[in-house]
């Protein structure tokens, strides 16, 4: 079998709702983001995925993906691994994208990385790390994290650099698979917010 990974990106926080960049600050889910992830548990839990027996489940440390990952149900098979947390947004943590362009106008995270943060090489080596995991064994794998860090793993696993990760949105609470197609990495599904429509 060819092994996939799944994404499950945190559920909704203050901070992710006004679109402030949430890096390493530990902010809890609102009740919009628990509610999303135990949709989102009730959605793993049910066919075709069925519990998703014998995948190996990973957690990024911080509140909001724990949390999510516990909602899921996830929570007692799931390691807590630093390399899940997100971009490290230095200077620019917790600052919106409008905040950020007036001061320093044209910027792009993705070709600029952050002052006093991750470079964007940084990144992609944790990106790259995820990915080779995910690839070690014959089994699938879940990961519960936050926006650029998935972002970045999905422009990873199909072997392209970092930035191609600007052209791949995700929203709080959202399911993505990677996988295979001909033998190639390819996106199975991405962004997928079904689940919340319950």
């Amino acid at each position: 079998m060819a092994p996939r990974i799944l994404l499950a990106r945190h559920g909704q926080t203050a901070w992710s709702l006004s679109g402030k960049h949430t890096g390493r600050t530990d902010v809890p889910l609102l009740e919009e983001g628990r509610r999303g992830a135990k949709l989102l548990g009730e959605r793993l839990h049910r066919a075709p995925l069925d519990g998703l027996t014998g995948v190996e489940v990973r957690t990024s440390p911080l509140c909001r993906a724990r949390e999510t990952c516990e909602l899921a149900g996830f929570g007692d098979r799931a390691t807590v691994w630093d390399t899940l947390v997100e971009w490290d947004y230095g200077a620019y943590e917790g600052m919106t994208p409008a905040e950020i362009q007036a001061v320093r106008p044209g910027w792009f995270i993705w070709r600029d990385g952050v002052p006093e943060g991750e470079s964007t090489a940084e990144v992609a080596a944790r990106a790259d790390e995820v990915v080779d995991w995910a690839r070690s064994a014959d089994r699938d794998v879940l990961v519960f994290a936050h926006g650029h860090i998935l972002r970045s793993i999905g422009a990873r696993w199909l072997g392209l650099p970092l930035d191609f990760a600007a052209r791949i949105r995700l929203n709080p609470t959202s399911l993505s698979v990677l996988g295979w197609a001909y033998g190639e990495p390819a996106i199975e599904s991405w962004n997928d917010l079904g689940h919340l429509a319950a």
